[in-house]
């Protein structure tokens, strides 16, 4: 009713006509309130809005930072073995003692080639002390190394000192640019040349330009020299001393022409913030810049993530609040308007519309969250009804296999992304979930992605139940195992290519023990050989049959000598067999340790069971383990002063419970404590001459084999090793 509408009687103590001005100033002061209200509203939803989008960009430059930071050092390390262990094959340091026998660099040149093949490097090359290259695996092409100078090359000056040289810059002689590792060539101590490796980073790099934001990497001075955006490279970020840049000039690492220029960008330190803001300096544009630091190889990388994304989402914020905001004033004057005549219904209504409100707030939030809990999982989820049909899937199960949502949703088995190879497997697997049968451990599976390529995956099934508790269908998540996969395969292939090389290198050191074993048959030919002419002279036909038998004899010896050693050195694939170890240990001492042992003068003891003890085996395998811990128990006790009884190469066999024992025992000086803790491990060594590789091999064929290699100090001085296999039952 209107203030106007109906005056008070005379008299009365309403004083009608001046009793609603008071309700008028409340509802202006409290329409006033409300929109003040709505401004802080808005304005602190539009922050909240900006500062929870700039956590969650942090916390994903953070992660790709990691990621990128992971493949980078994977990449930059992985050929970090290949210079060490190129600089031990002795046609390297034969080529560098005859630089100029064509024959030499020949085979040089070849043995590089095949290496840098089979390893997948881009160049390796052999380097004498003045920088000048000897051999390289691209000898061949037209920007070959060979003649080529890199003295000024600070990883040829680093190996030359003695260390290991990491180095990345432009190629002198291709233009290209790329990692250069290095390792010096040593001879009794002393350097006498450089074999280093050219990797390539542009594998790790190329797909950086199809990301949004720029993503680079600076080395120690601030030069950027690897990125998505070509016009960044190999300038500066930071003033280079003039020192340092005629350094770079006469290393010619960024190239021959190479001036500091400066980045065309700026960074600004953010107070109470993870990273920095990177400005542009052309267009102004901003971006938040994550530096993580790679200080094993001297280097930063920098992701960068638009910072528009951050003011977009407060624009949103300040929109849906507003919205939010102008409903609530509107409501607050509806209210006040109908607050004479409908309070009842207008205290109802307003409560049913905050309700309505708040619960169509919570569920658009709870929409939203769950949406970007299924878009930022990396596993994933596929459902099915009870027939089969596929009913959902989420966008990691869609790029998992290549195919969109649109696609496989309404799907019935054989789905499209079954491999074809599998098919009954697929199929007994998808019969076994539909019957009620999965299992929680999870199944791995084969997949075929729709551009050809295999996926492997882990299924892990579970019943889907609907929000009346019924069974609806089926919930699988999927994971993508695709990576361990390869990475298992990688590192299967490096041990067998570990194994090769011990082979080779044992092959020099048994060169020797072969000439010592090969002098008393050829000699004893020599002798059977002029006894006959002499026998045929005088035509006594009987001493002379004793003597060619005799002849042929030696001759067999000598051939089954060379026999045993070219089937132990040959690489062929493991076979398990039942083995006789003492037949093992009497084989490896025909072989090779005995005759070792005598040249030394060192006796050799063999402590046999009183019954013969069986294990299944790769009988070659095993007999280059014994030969190997017997080669390195002579080696230690030459350079060891002998105990009061002498030296003494043991070997004894003894059975343990369901496992029989092999001991190698030694009295040279022993194992300490800080050389037992690191005698496993690869390419370390105690020796000059040694390339650390043959007990971590030793120790992988045991294993291998089901059993373990253990080592310890021996009681009265000396070491102890023990190969212990599960007996054959």
């Amino acid at each position: 009713m209107s203030v106007t509408e109906r005056a008070a009687p005379a008299g009365s103590t309403e004083a009608g006509a001046t009793r609603p001005t008071p309700r008028l100033r409340w509802g202006a002061g409290f329409i006033a309130a409300m929109l003040c209200l709505a401004v802080l509203l808005v304005l602190g939803a539009g922050e909240w809005a900006a500062q929870s989008e700039r956590d969650t960009q942090w916390d994903n430059l953070r992660r790709s930072g990691e990621v990128q930071a992971l493949a980078l050092r994977g990449v930059a390390t992985r050929y970090n073995y290949l210079p060490f262990t190129a600089a031990q094959h002795p046609l390297v340091s034969q080529l560098l003692h005859h630089p100029e026998a064509q024959g030499v660099r020949d085979a040089a040149n070849a043995y590089l080639q095949t290496v840098n093949h089979h390893a997948g490097s881009d160049m390796l090359y052999v380097m004498d002390l003045q920088g000048l290259t000897l051999a390289s695996s691209n000898w061949d092409t037209p920007n070959s190394f060979v003649n080529q100078n890199y003295q000024n090359r600070p990883y040829f000056r680093d190996a030359l000192d003695g260390g290991t040289g990491r180095f990345y810059g432009v190629g002198k002689t291709t233009g290209e640019p790329g990692l250069f590792v290095s390792a010096p060539v040593r001879e009794n101590g002393r350097v006498i040349g450089v074999v280093a490796v050219k990797v390539r980073m542009e594998p790790i790099a190329n797909p950086w330009e199809q990301l949004r934001d720029p993503v680079f990497v600076a080395d120690e001075r601030g030069i950027v020299f690897l990125g998505s955006v070509p016009a960044w490279l190999y300038r500066t970020s930071r003033p280079v001393p003039d020192a340092d840049v005629q350094q770079l000039q006469h290393n010619e690492q960024y190239g021959t022409g190479w001036t500091p220029r400066p980045v065309p960008w700026a960074l600004r330190l953010l107070d109470d913030q993870p990273g920095a803001e990177l400005r542009l300096a052309g267009n102004g544009k901003q971006y938040l810049a994550f530096e993580e630091p790679l200080p094993d190889l001297g280097w930063t990388l920098t992701v960068t993530a638009d910072r528009r994304v951050i003011t977009v989402a407060r624009q949103q914020a300040w929109a849906l609040a507003t919205l939010a905001s102008g409903l609530l004033v509107l409501g607050a004057l509806y209210w006040q308007l109908r607050e004479r005549r409908l309070a009842e219904n207008r205290q109802a209504r307003i409560g049913l519309e905050q309700r309505v409100q708040e619960r169509t707030h919570a569920l658009q939030q709870a929409q939203a969250f769950r949406q970007s809990m299924e878009d930022s999982l990396l596993v994933g989820m596929r459902a099915r009804d009870l027939e089969g049909h596929i009913v959902y899937v989420n966008a990691a199960m869609c790029d998992m296999v290549g195919y969109s949502a649109d696609e496989l949703i309404g799907q019935l088995p054989p789905y499209p992304y079954w491999h074809p190879d599998d098919l009954d497997r697929h199929w007994n697997d998808s019969d076994t979930i539909l019957a009620g049968k999965a299992t929680p451990q999870g199944k791995e599976n084969r997949l075929r992605h729709r551009n050809g390529s295999d996926v492997y995956t882990m299924f892990y099934t579970a019943h889907l139940i609907d929000g009346n508790g019924q069974h609806i269908g089926w919930m699988s998540s999927v994971v993508d195992i695709t990576a361990q996969k390869r990475a298992e395969e990688q590192q299967q292939q490096r041990e067998t290519q570990l194994q090769r090389v011990q082979r080779v290198v044992t092959v020099g050191e048994m060169a020797s023990t072969l000439a010592h074993e090969l002098n008393q048959p050829l000699a004893a030919l020599v002798n059977y050989a002029a006894a006959a002419r002499v026998l045929a002279a005088q035509g006594k036909t009987e001493a002379l049959n004793d003597s060619l038998a005799a002849l042929s004899t030696q001759a067999l010896r000598a051939s089954d000598i060379v026999g045993r050693i070219r089937r132990w050195v040959r690489q062929h694939p493991e076979t398990r067999e039942p083995c006789d170890l003492q037949a093992i240990v009497e084989q490896s001492l025909g072989l090779l340790l005995r005759a070792e042992a005598r040249r030394h003068g060192i006796p050799v003891r063999i402590d046999l069971p009183p019954a013969p003890l069986r294990v299944s085996a790769d009988r070659v395998l095993l007999e280059q383990v014994v030969i190997n811990l017997g080669l390195n128990a002579l080696q230690a006790m030459q350079t060891h002063t002998p105990p009061p009884g002498g030296h003494e190469l043991r070997l004894r066999i003894v059975a343990d419970g369901g496992h029989a024992l092999v001991q190698v025992l030694d009295r040279g000086p022993g194992l300490p404590p800080e050389i037992a803790e690191r005698l496993f491990e690869p390419f370390f060594t105690t020796r000059s001459d040694g390339l650390g590789l043959g007990l971590n091999i030793c120790r992988s064929i045991v294993e291998s084999m089901g059993g373990e290699l253990q080592a310890r100090h021996r009681d009265g001085g000396g070491a102890l090793f023990e190969i212990r296999l599960p007996l054959d039952p």
